[in-house]
């Protein structure tokens, strides 16, 4: 056994980084066609590809520093993130996100004014997406090339309705789920692709990233989502608070009335009481005293509840420090030369491989004939 083991000749192990260097030497000529031909369709790319302009903002909450509790310190030292867990009112900055990709979110800033370049006037992308926007060359190809085999069972299947809920008879302020159309749900998924908020929970700020076709317009849909996300966040915290607000309100502005009508029909009666000492004006006017000072006494109490209500909703309502404004992008985020660079590589690459490939496939031919013998 020992002496046919020594009689096997040994392979030889690594690459042979001289015969690949000759083996493309040779298919030189099959690298560079490859190499031009993905040159050209970069080339292709690069002028007919949409420029892409994008737009941040950083943003750091202020959560309320009392919601903090010694145990929650203790729980973070031990690897466990307990500031997470909202109370009372505050919100925690990890459920933003979730706000931003919620379809109410995305529904509000589709349907947004925006001016854009070669329109008079500004319109909702809604309407710049199926009026007036057309579509590129680079859009065209992709649709009838890779979405080929889509557009031809698309044709197929035909258009499909879109869903219409049906009126139950219970008024507007009954709830209904949300219904979107075909084309509304296509544009809320490109809105979604381009309008993102990252939360860092170490540093404590908000990163709002939006990305657009154009300068003004991108500005404009960041400024939007920016004052839409500080709305909602607003709405939840202040949410208790205002629905006790409310309540106060309308509860002091119907005692101020009854007291102030009190009050009035005091003071006829008071003025009849000079002319006339009856028992009965006495009587009448004792009653209406008597009713004023109950009505006036629970006057004053709810307006010191107001007052305490309306500073209630003031602590919830949350602060925003901006670190970053919004600033109108100078320059597209897609840059052409990059795009012709990475065809032109993939190009090189491709043919490079070919080659190898070509060198290498007798041996693989011999392999696969060995195996099967």
């Amino acid at each position: 056994m020992e002496e046919k083991n020594l009689n096997i000749p040994e392979e030889e192990e690594g690459i042979d980084i001289i015969a690949l260097v000759k083996s493309l030497w040779k298919g030189k000529w099959t690298i560079v066609i490859w190499t031009a031909v993905f040159m050209v369709l970069g080339l292709v790319a690069a002028l007919t590809m949409q420029r892409k302009y994008s737009v941040s903002t950083v943003m750091v909450p202020q959560v309320d520093s009392g919601s903090k509790s010694s145990l929650s310190s203790l729980a973070s030292l031990a690897g466990f993130d307990l500031s997470s867990m909202t109370s009372g009112a505050d919100l925690s900055p990890l459920i933003y996100p979730q706000i931003v990709n919620s379809v109410p979110f995305r529904k509000e800033l589709m349907y947004t004014p925006l001016h854009y370049e070669g329109v008079d006037t500004a319109v909702s992308m809604f309407t710049y997406a199926y009026e007036i926007a057309k579509p590129s060359v680079m859009g065209n190809i992709k649709k009838y090339t890779i979405g080929l085999p889509f557009v031809i069972l698309k044709a197929i299947r035909g258009e499909k309705p879109d869903v219409v809920m049906p009126d139950d008879g219970n008024g507007e302020e009954a709830p209904k789920p949300l219904a979107l159309t075909k084309d509304e749900y296509d544009l809320i998924k490109n809105i979604g692709e381009n309008v993102n908020l990252a939360v860092d929970k170490k540093e404590g700020y908000i990163t709002l990233s939006v990305t657009g076709t154009e300068p003004v317009q991108t500005t404009e849909l960041a400024m939007k989502a920016q004052q839409l996300l500080q709305e909602e966040i607003t709405r939840f915290r202040v949410e208790k608070s205002q629905s006790q607000l409310d309540y106060i309100q309308a509860r002091y502005d119907e005692v101020k009335k009854e007291t102030e009508a009190y009050q009035e029909r005091l003071a006829v009666l008071t003025d009849r009481s000079q002319n006339l000492t009856g028992t009965r004006d006495k009587i009448e006017h004792d009653r209406i005293q008597s009713k004023y000072t109950i009505s006036n006494s629970v006057y004053g109490e709810l307006a010191k509840q107001l007052e305490q209500a309306k500073m209630q909703v003031k602590k919830d309502t949350p602060v925003f420090t901006i670190i970053q404004p919004i600033q109108v992008p100078n320059q597209p985020s897609n840059s052409r030369a990059k795009t012709l660079i990475v065809w032109t590589f993939l190009g090189g690459v491709l043919g490079c491989g070919i080659v190898l490939l070509k060198g290498y496939m007798p041996k693989i031919k011999e392999m696969f004939a060995s195996d099967g013998e």
